[in-house]
């Protein structure tokens, strides 16, 4: 197989395609084409977003992977595939399909049947969680909670700013279908086939300062898979927070995700 000559960038919640601008304009640099796509109903600017929590209300997993796979099974080659803490579930569930060359997560979310919940994802997520009511809303994110969850580690007026940027509500069923997966009776949408032999290479990244998806989630994710015949890995990088893709020394994680990406391709 030759290198994969595409990336597909998948965003997490609270955020939009426009949380990797700074990723697209990286990896064009180097020759890539890439592609992030936004969930259904999310083509539109995070101001509209805001504006109209419509699309937010009705998002659901299966809609958004079977909205990427699409884009996936037209492409040409299989591409590299990688998520940030939700899109890093979407990317599991991906590559579960048997798309992608090869799959870099992260700050990814848990997969079903990952049960490790550090206390600082209870305290990250409490705001949409303690009231089920929630469930059919989309839920907006203070600075305070945003900065907790997603900024820790950088100044005050960063952060700001990148709340400004960024931030959207959140959708409140796919959260509470998400933490209820483990607790219900048959395969949830975030299930995936620990044993799948056919899976493509798969890297989890954390970073060290994560209040919402520890290192020790992906450890436990990471650890869920059982095939032998596929390569499963982690790797930790000190001092960085959830929303690692804005990190400084993003470029230098950004690299060598692309390097492991392209060495790992079978």
């Amino acid at each position: 197989m030759s290198k994969p000559d595409t990336i597909v960038l998948i965003h997490g919640f609270w955020v939009t395609p426009r949380s990797w601008e700074d990723w697209i304009a990286h990896y064009e640099a180097k020759g890539f084409k890439v592609i992030a796509p936004a969930y259904p109903g999310f083509e539109v600017e995070v101001e509209a977003l805001r504006a109209d929590t419509t699309p937010i209300e009705n998002l659901s997993v299966d809609a958004v992977v079977d909205k990427i796979a699409g884009i996936i099974e037209g492409l040409d080659a299989p591409p590299i595939i990688m998520g940030h803490s939700a899109g890093g579930v979407f990317t599991q569930l991906l590559l579960d399909r048997g798309l992608g060359a090869v799959g870099v997560t992260f700050n990814s979310a848990p997969t079903e049947g990952v049960k490790v919940v550090p206390l600082s994802q209870i305290k990250s997520t409490f705001p949409v969680l303690k009231n089920p009511a929630n469930h059919h809303k989309a839920v907006p994110i203070s600075f305070e909670q945003w900065n907790y969850a997603f900024t820790n580690t950088f100044p005050e007026d960063e952060a700001r700013r990148l709340y400004d940027r960024y931030a959207i509500p959140v959708s409140g069923r796919v959260l509470f279908d998400s933490v209820l997966a483990n607790f219900q009776p048959g395969h949830q949408s975030t299930w995936v086939d620990y044993s799948n032999d056919k899976r493509a290479p798969l890297l989890f990244i954390s970073g060290s300062e994560d209040n919402i998806m520890p290192p020790k989630v992906q450890a436990s994710n990471a650890k869920h898979y059982k095939s032998a015949a596929t390569t499963t890995e982690v790797k930790v990088y000190d001092g960085y927070p959830h929303l690692l893709p804005a990190a400084p020394g993003w470029q230098s994680i950004a690299d060598e995700a692309l390097t492991w990406a392209l060495t790992h391709t079978p």
